[in-house]
């Protein structure tokens, strides 16, 4: 029988819930958004880590955000669209809004997390935001939850004027311009707890000296190589 994570303390819940802006029916849902999974193994009971609710909280972000997205250009592509909508939801916008929530304060981690700065942790930050829209959809619905994102993704959705370029792309169709082939990417190192990975990526492209970048997972760390890359070339375009 599984047993639901505890409340987050009476204190705590109400300062966050007044920064959520949203009473939880439920407390034990926003105790359970807020319990990362190295916390679970060091309890003295058995409590359920945010893993199940992150899980419904990226698919119910990801359909506001479509909405909201077919809602406000209504005469895009799919293709614009899937741009724009890969630009809102990415880890480093969840770990973004996560911050500005200090949703680290909140977090109840392991001891090895608290030690290595888990607050702050940006793949950690970010899971947490997506299992606090799950948390909202269990305890008060689609309304709740799109509220939620609404208000926090507002000003983003406005500020985008154009659909973002990945850098992987843009690197391939500046390669493609000069005749310089695809480039080649290559996984040089994979490090860290299954929980908080790093992959180390290195990209290669004929002609020019390859680039290294790191992050929390394979494609963001291929999108940092893949920008690295682009920055060393483009002034010799300028």
């Amino acid at each position: 029988m599984s047993v639901a994570a505890p409340p987050v303390a009476e204190d705590a819940a109400t300062a966050l819930e007044r920064r959520i802006g949203h009473r939880f029916a439920a407390p034990a849902l926003l105790g359970e958004a807020l319990t990362h999974s190295s916390a679970v193994g060091t309890a003295r009971r058995a409590r359920r880590s945010n893993e199940r609710l992150e899980f419904l909280g990226d698919r119910v972000l990801n359909l506001v955000i479509a909405d909201l997205l077919m809602a406000r250009f209504p005469r895009e592509s799919e293709g614009a669209l899937s741009k724009r909508h890969a630009g809102l939801v990415r880890r480093e916008t969840l770990a973004e809004i996560g911050r500005e929530l200090e949703l680290g304060r909140w977090l109840e981690l392991g001891r090895s997390e608290i030690d290595g700065g888990g607050e702050a942790n940006p793949a950690i930050l970010a899971d947490a935001l997506e299992a606090l829209i799950g948390a909202l959809y269990r305890d008060a619905g689609l309304a709740a939850a799109e509220a939620f994102i609404r208000r926090h993704w507002r000003s983003r959705l406005h500020e985008m004027r154009t659909p973002p370029r990945d850098a992987k792309t843009t690197l391939q169709e500046w390669a493609q311009a000069r005749g310089l082939g695809l480039p080649t990417y290559s996984v040089v190192d994979a490090a860290g707890p299954p929980h908080a990975p790093h992959f180390e990526v290195m990209v290669a492209l004929a002609g020019l000296p390859p680039a290294r970048a790191g992050a929390g997972s394979k494609r963001a760390a291929e999108q940092a190589a893949a920008q690295q890359l682009l920055s060393s070339v483009e002034p010799a375009d300028d």
